[in-house]
């Protein structure tokens, strides 16, 4: 069976962007399963794809990624040492092995975030906030006002989850839902953004919120079905659309004065349908957008084409060109060793 072809677009200047920033990036797209490095390489963006089983939520630094799948939490952390020897010589200056291995069980995860140290997850299926442990598939740490009692069945269509000052600080869901699959029945504008640690909505009305962030003393989340990135006044209850876009908005990250936006073509009408984007756009593209936030204009964009239809998560990897993830090197993951320092002191010179 032959896989379609793996292929993008982009304009002249998404190279020069990354390069002048020092950064790359990395996008997830479980319809493909795919996860995505986008790697400046001279005048073009290196696409260079990974395969993981429906990779969803991601979170990532410079030091280290997580990445949430079918069924497991897969963390992996960056070895430059090992970068170094990569082929072609002194061409990659990062590289992410994977170090742990958290099985949840199917529980539909969505974003992801470190709070402090803590990896903390959206856990949509059981509607809820939890992080991990490893006796446990997971620990619940909160669920939303309207959600009754923890349990299957996607009550609400929990996705998003935003960090502020180090805290798990804001959430979206699809719906106010307490039933299973009852976010479906208004989603088109049922969506709600909700105060963590208030434990209260602070905004109704929404078309299928994602990927609420705090940036720049300022709270933004996407309609997704209205293809659309806005700003939201938390204590009036207002949001304010700063642009739109020929996509469903999904996947969002921040750097210097450039959100970085991932655009699908949802073309699964029977989740899609009813929404204000499928309703009033007939073509829709899937690809990774740059908006410049201070002066309210799109720089920049990579468009996929064929396979790759939607994208669920978009990460900055700061001060890092090249990166590699490793997955099938087994050679290299055998021989690969990280210690911590006071260990290295011990290590025979002959090693």
């Amino acid at each position: 069976m032959n896989e379609e072809p793996l292929r993008s677009v982009h304009t002249l200047n998404f190279p020069q962007i990354l390069q002048q920033l020092n950064i790359s990036l990395v996008i997830s797209t479980y319809q493909a399963g795919k996860v995505i490095l986008l790697r400046a390489d001279g005048d073009t963006i290196n696409t260079h794809f990974r395969t993981f089983n429906k990779p969803m939520g991601m979170a990532v630094n410079r030091t280290r990624m997580a990445i949430g799948t079918a069924y497991e939490v897969i963390e992996l952390y960056n070895l430059p040492a090992v970068a170094q020897k990569l082929d072609p010589p002194g061409k990659h200056d990062a590289c992410y092995i994977p170090r742990n291995l958290h099985v949840t069980g199917d529980i539909d995860i969505h974003e992801m975030a470190w709070v402090k140290e803590e990896l903390w997850v959206v856990n949509t299926r059981f509607s809820c906030l939890c992080t991990l442990n490893p006796a446990y598939s997971f620990v619940p740490r909160w669920r939303p006002p309207f959600i009754s009692a923890l349990g299957m069945g996607d009550r609400c269509h929990l996705n998003g989850l935003g960090v502020a000052r180090d805290r798990a600080r804001y959430a979206t869901a699809l719906g106010e839902s307490d039933t299973p699959q009852g976010w479906r029945d208004n989603k088109g504008n049922g969506g709600v953004l909700i105060d963590i640690e208030q434990n209260e909505v602070i905004l109704r009305g929404l078309s299928m919120p994602h990927s609420p962030r705090w940036y720049d003393e300022k709270l933004w989340v996407l309609e997704s079905g209205k293809g659309s990135l806005a700003t939201v006044v938390p204590h009036r209850g207002q949001v304010e659309t700063v642009a739109q876009f020929p996509g469903f908005t999904r996947g969002l990250a921040f750097y210097d004065s450039l959100a970085f936006i991932g655009l699908s073509q949802v073309r699964e009408t029977a989740v899609f349908s009813g929404i204000p984007l499928t309703e009033h756009l007939n073509e829709r593209i899937c690809g990774v957008w740059v908006f410049n936030i201070q002066t309210g204009e799109t720089i920049a964009f990579l468009r996929f084409e064929d396979a790759v239809q939607e994208i669920f998560a978009v990460g900055v990897i700061p001060n890092t060109k090249f990166p590699e993830i490793l997955q099938d090197d087994e050679e290299r993951l055998a021989h690969s060793y990280a210690l911590p320092d006071e260990a290295l002191k011990d290590l025979s010179s002959g090693l």
